[in-house]
């Protein structure tokens, strides 16, 4: 048994959904998305590399020795498993584990809205699952790929950086495939994909134009694509999208959003009520003809009013899904005051006026 698994099991079974590990610290659990420290002594440079290097493979380790950040997927010895991030910093090595739950979650079970399902029931496209990090994009992913395995016959290719959630095939195949283990880089995995009669791909990260460049290619030749970009919501996604290839491949790039794209879904991670959790909380761009056109003219900025009149397609601004949410006592009305856009209209649900901004009182 590893050492660093006696605390990877403790914060497992505190519930956390993240371990840290930092020099002249000690270990720290994220809870419900606070940062709280385990009772231990502050960790040494030496006693923490030999915990981390203890579960790397040679390759891993000689990837951290040249200065390189190092991405692995790691089960302990009581069959937990985790993604992990080891980094070196000013003061020594750092890593971060987080918890993937044994079990791969349902779109029920996240609460996700009713049109993610029907999104999924398209069979060709792209479907883009943006936000921060830690904002539960693999886990929304997740979901998504477990309902086409549990409702459809297909052919689905995964590509992930690294393995997170373990897809046993149920109605459908579930080949997953790791970056650095099974495949270069994620554009030779869509590149390889195509060639292995796929119905659905799923790219881990839209990272680079060649990537972006072979998911569009896979979208528009009959091919559902599932993908994520680190952006914070429809408009941005579609700017980050054009701006990422030249400039003389900028009109084709708009026809394909304007005609290949699905959807952007973009979440954030709330409290809940209780406190005792993390709801997703969504704002969902559903590409129509109205808003293929403002891609197509270069007018996103008003794509913000097509979302605001689209609830019947199942459309729905972040601010829109944060006001449902807390009126219905789902979640945390503090927390949802620090993820609104216009926190005007949630400061009436404050509990915790410290999170209001201060008001200048002094005479002028």
């Amino acid at each position: 048994m590893a050492r660093i698994d006696a605390f990877l099991k403790l914060g497992t079974d505190q519930g956390c959904s993240d371990i840290h590990f930092a020099v002249g610290l000690p270990p720290m659990l994220r809870m419900h998305g606070d940062l709280l420290p385990i009772k231990f002594r502050d960790l040494s440079q030496a006693e923490l590399e030999g915990y981390i290097v203890e579960i790397m493979s040679r390759a891993n380790q000689d990837q951290l020795r040249r200065g390189h950040d190092v991405d692995f997927s790691y089960v302990s010895a009581n069959g937990g498993r985790f993604r992990v991030n080891v980094f070196r910093k000013e003061t020594g090595v750092g890593a971060t584990f987080r918890a993937i739950p044994s079990d791969v979650p349902t779109i029920d079970r996240l609460s996700l809205p009713p049109i993610v399902k029907k999104l999924c029931d398209n069979h060709q496209g792209m479907i883009l699952v943006t936000g921060s990090t830690g904002t539960g994009k693999s886990t929304t992913l997740a979901a998504m790929i477990d309902y086409l395995n549990s409702s459809r016959r297909l052919n689905i290719i995964s590509l992930e950086d690294p393995i997170e959630f373990v897809h046993k095939s149920k109605q459908s195949q579930v080949i997953q495939r790791e970056l650095n283990t099974h495949l270069p880089s994620f554009a030779e995995g869509v590149r390889a994909a195509m060639r292995e009669d796929p119905d659905v791909i799923l790219v881990g990260e839209l990272r680079d134009a060649e990537t972006i460049r072979w998911a569009m290619t896979a979208a528009e030749t009959g091919h559902l694509v599932l993908g994520t970009l680190h952006t914070t919501g429809a408009v941005k996604t579609i700017d980050r999208i054009v701006d990422a290839l030249p400039a003389d491949e900028r009109e084709q790039t708009k026809a394909f959003l304007a005609n290949s794209l699905l959807a952007v879904i973009t979440q954030v991670l709330v409290k809940t009520a209780d406190q005792r959790g993390r709801k997703a909380i969504c704002e969902i761009m559903v590409v129509t003809r109205a808003i293929g056109k403002l891609i197509m003219t270069d007018q996103t900025h008003q794509i913000a009013s097509q979302l605001q009149m689209g609830k019947d397609l199942g459309m729905q601004m972040l601010d829109q899904s944060l006001l449902a949410n807390v009126q219905a006592k789902e979640i945390d009305p503090d927390d949802a005051y620090v993820y609104a856009n216009d926190k005007k209209v949630f400061a009436r649900f404050v509990t915790d006026t410290s999170v209001l901004p201060k008001l200048d009182l002094a005479p002028g």
